[in-house]
């Protein structure tokens, strides 16, 4: 459980590490807001759109085979990534970090869950689920010491060591594991048809507000080619392929898996109340989630004035919640019901990033900031570690990684979708706010305004302190602020609505869901003392 647990860390760690570095690398290597977003984006999208597939992969070859491959491809893109020049190549060792976390994710998960029987794995999945919630928020903690003290090059090289010792220990000490029942064939249609059609989904969410939703507002470049200003927009096309994409793919799933071929996904998986609503409810929080961590640390920083460090000890705060969480969750699950514990941790979130919002403004506290960001950790432990447990509670051992696999895409796309959406929704907020508030400072024409906001946006608010500091800036940059903290509001305040979706979603949660998961575990002691005998 140490080499499993420090491979998800590792992963999930690394989609937030870079959050506060982003300020230093969009100055250090120019890059734009929008390349900005990329940088995570990328990341979570390549994750998104292989999960499935290395899932599979993991039953066919071997979990724990497939789970150390991952883990030197996360290593030597991550070595990539600290070396790059340019922000292209930065965003392609994240696009080939995205391939290694997707070996990683799905494989160790199915491993928890094959691994282990009983009690010993609710408490597996306990620490599964904390180790997610909370190395999203020690991420930026870690990113920020790195990045102050050395180098934001060393948020990535820090992978290679940590690399190192999963690897040897994986070999030592961790049990293959393999589905002995899988169906002859390749699905490699059904692979391609679903990495294109996530893939082109969520570059779609992301790249809409730079090449416009239907048409073309200005004229661009894109894959070799100048689309003009009216033209059909790229993003229109790439939704609209993906739509035709995903609907081929559940076409071509269904026919492999009533032919009794191996098929990527297996659709009857979803008939599982636990695995089905589960999922849904999974995707819908990681869109909260891991939105929230992306704006926040430009805002500590670009306004507030903190360093890379001091951004990510604020962070810590959530961390600390969710490892708080982490141990009783087990107990609590005992005592009423993993959907009652699920439940809470949900409801802990709202309240969390509501209290967030509501305190939010450039002379915020950072005690303030920090203890609602405790009580939103709080609630992502519970949440985390009892939704993974839901989950897989009543799909077969011999599925395992597929299961794995789709339920931890939902959870990717739900974080890419987290990025691109609230990342939206923070910038043409931030944009518009400023051009409103900077009519109040005289002597700016309306040109002047369209510039200066234009230059926050683009710059991600990282220019803020460069405006104050230039003569008669003090106003500018009081106007810059303000609308900052008025777009991390309104990016609060969708983040917690779609919790609160995820919330509900799990009212539809079986009652007798535990009463099953207790029913499964008492007929596997029941097999093993038949066995002994």
């Amino acid at each position: 459980m140490i080499f499993l647990g420090l491979g998800i860390a590792l992963v999930v760690m690394d989609a937030t590490i870079v959050n506060v570095a982003l300020p230093s690398i969009i100055v250090d290597l120019d890059i734009t807001s929008i390349d900005a977003e990329w940088v995570n984006a990328i990341y979570s999208l390549v994750f998104a759109s292989l999960l499935i597939v290395a899932g599979r992969m993991g039953d066919r070859l071997g979990r724990r085979r497939v789970f150390v491959a991952g883990v030197v491809v996360f290593g030597g893109a991550s070595l990539l990534a600290a070396q790059a020049a340019t922000g292209d190549a930065l965003i392609a060792a994240r696009a080939l970090q995205g391939v290694g976390g997707a070996m990683i994710a799905p494989t160790s998960l199915s491993l928890v869950n094959a691994t282990y029987v009983g009690r010993a794995r609710t408490i597996a999945f306990a620490i599964y689920g904390s180790l997610i919630g909370g190395m999203a928020a020690v991420g930026p903690l870690l990113g920020g010491w790195l990045t102050e003290n050395y180098s934001w090059r060393w948020a990535f090289l820090i992978n290679v060591p940590l690399g190192i010792v999963i690897i040897i220990g994986a070999l030592l000490k961790i049990p293959e594991s393999k589905d002995e029942q899988i169906a002859p064939g390749v699905d490699v249609l059904g692979a391609v048809l679903s990495a294109v059609g996530i893939g082109l989904f969520v570059f779609g969410l992301i790249e809409g507000r730079n090449y416009g939703w239907w048409r073309v507002d200005s004229p661009v470049e894109l894959a070799g080619r100048t689309w003009a200003a009216g033209d059909l927009s790229p993003v229109a096309m790439a939704m609209t392929l993906s739509v035709l994409s995903l609907g081929l793919l559940y076409v071509v799933e269904q026919r492999r898996t009533a032919a009794g071929q191996s098929a990527l996904i297996d659709f009857r998986l979803f008939r599982i109340p636990t695995f089905g609503i589960g999922s849904l409810a999974a995707l819908i929080v990681s869109l909260g989630e891991f939105g929230i961590l992306f704006s926040l640390p430009l805002f500590l920083q670009s306004v507030q004035g903190y360093s890379a460090f001091g951004a990510g000890a604020v962070l810590a705060a959530l961390a600390a919640g969710s490892f708080v969480s982490g141990p009783t969750s087990a107990k609590l699950a005992d005592w009423q019901s993993p959907r009652f514990v699920a439940r809470l941790g949900l409801f802990l979130e709202v309240v969390g990033i509501l209290g967030l919002g509501l305190v939010i403004s450039p002379t915020v506290s950072g005690w303030a900031v920090a203890f609602w960001l405790f009580v939103y950790g709080v609630g992502v432990g519970y949440a985390s570690a009892q939704l993974t447990g839901l989950i897989l509670s009543e799909v077969p051992i011999h599925q395992s990684g597929q299961a794995s696999g789709t339920q931890s895409t939902a959870r990717q796309i739900g974080s890419a979708l987290g990025t691109a959406i609230l990342g939206t929704v923070l910038f043409v907020s931030l944009v518009n706010g400023t051009n409103t508030n900077l009519r109040a400072v005289p002597g700016l024409t309306d040109d002047e305004r369209e510039v200066i906001s234009q230059s926050v946006e683009q710059s991600a608010g990282t220019n803020i302190p460069a405006l104050a500091a230039q003569p008669g800036g003090e106003a500018i940059a009081e106007a810059a602020s303000e609308a900052f903290a008025s777009a991390i509001r309104t990016t609060s305040f969708v983040a917690a609505g779609a919790v609160s979706l995820g919330l509900l979603a799990t009212l539809w949660l079986p009652p007798e869901a535990r009463r099953r998961e207790d029913e499964t575990e008492d007929r596997e002691v029941r097999v093993d003392l038949d066995l002994d005998r």
